[in-house]
């Protein structure tokens, strides 16, 4: 008979995070399938093939104007990704043309 007591699901999926090997590719994944969340419908259908290398994300867009309004705006981008996924998994984010 078991007297512990439940844990919320959170905290249980928190913990298997935590021990789970492959914890960096899982929140790789979960930052490119938060990117159109995060940066919009706008910035999103500018860009493309967008995939990490190492800790930078690499991001390809249309045109030079993109590339600069994106590059200028990679801090403040990389840092609400690194919010909705709960860790530090995005270093910086090159944007290339």
């Amino acid at each position: 008979m078991r007297f512990d007591k439940p844990k919320p699901l959170g905290s249980v999926l928190q913990d298997f995070l935590d021990r789970f090997p492959q914890k960096k590719k899982l929140k790789q994944g979960m930052v490119l399938s938060s990117w159109q969340s995060v940066v919009g419908d706008r910035i999103a259908s500018q860009t493309r093939d967008i995939h990490f290398e190492g800790d930078k994300l690499v991001i390809r867009v249309s045109n030079q104007v993109w590339r600069h309004e994106i590059h200028a705006n990679r801090f403040n981008i990389a840092k609400r990704l690194n919010a909705k996924v709960k860790g530090q998994v995005v270093g910086d984010i090159i944007v290339r043309s």
